[in-house]
């Protein structure tokens, strides 16, 4: 009983949670999701650009972007943010003041950035290659065939992975507090840290887990019913094809017992 006594109050103190949690609410869920999303807003427009840049045909192109990539997901992501947080912090003073918040944002960016690169490189190089020929036998210029045939189909091939990628960038939100992030800018697992060293307990460490929950588990089953849509929806776009063949073929073996009658 004592085991249990301790292990409730150290991780499911109720009072605890209540006392922090305006502040999860009003503050670090506020900023967690400001952090994914800005991060995630500038990751695909770098990751659409690098993707472009690696299927080029010119060399020159895709090297940068090779490096780039292999860069960005080769390092930890903690690296990453300490390295460009603190090793750019009077630069970011000059243009943002004291506040590290901008720099945490452009290490995620930059992160996300490598692997949404990957991800869009995927989805544009699974488009089959006859789009690109049809579009130019059109007449239409390798950019605006890209841009306007390609680029769309291997966007929607890839949504179900770019919405895995958010969620691990909010995940990812939470080492941000290794720049020590000013009270009004701390995200979900400061608050709850501090407040755990407040309080003496885990408690709201705990809550602060719940809510990290409460954003990731729905995005996890909003991936796995897109991409059940997109499987469902190619069968059903398969299906009347597959029936006219049997049709046809069907019709083509009643022909000849037609002609033999008499």
């Amino acid at each position: 009983m004592d085991l249990f006594d301790t292990l409730a109050k150290t991780f499911f103190d109720f009072q605890a949670m209540a006392d922090v949690l305006p502040q999860l609410l009003q503050v670090g869920l506020v900023n967690t999701l400001v952090i994914s999303i800005a991060a995630t807003v500038i990751g695909c427009i770098a990751g659409m650009l690098v993707a472009l840049m690696g299927i080029s045909p010119l060399a020159w192109l895709r090297w940068p972007a090779r490096v780039y990539t292999d860069l960005f997901r080769g390092l930890p992501a903690i690296l990453t943010i300490l390295l460009i947080g603190q090793g750019f912090a009077r630069l970011s003073q000059q243009i943002f003041g004291p506040s590290p918040y901008p720099l945490g944002i452009i290490a995620l960016s930059l992160i996300s950035g490598a692997y949404i690169g990957e991800i869009f490189r995927a989805g544009i190089q699974a488009v089959d290659k006859g789009q690109l020929e049809a579009c130019r036998a059109l007449g239409m210029g390798y950019g605006p065939a890209m841009r306007l045939v390609v680029v769309p189909q291997g966007v929607r091939r890839v949504l179900p992975a770019l919405v895995n990628q958010f969620i691990s960038i909010v995940k990812d939100s939470s080492l941000v507090y290794f720049l020590g992030l000013l009270v009004s800018e701390r995200e979900l697992f400061r608050v709850g840290q501090d407040a755990a060293v407040l309080s003496g307990n885990l408690s709201p460490l705990v809550l602060a887990g719940l809510f990290y929950l409460i954003v990731t588990v729905p995005l996890t089953h909003l991936v796995n019913f897109i991409d059940q849509r997109f499987r469902t929806g190619r069968r059903k776009a398969v299906a009347p094809i597959s029936g006219l063949r049997e049709v046809a073929e069907l019709e083509t073996v009643g022909a000849p017992a037609e002609d033999a009658r008499p």
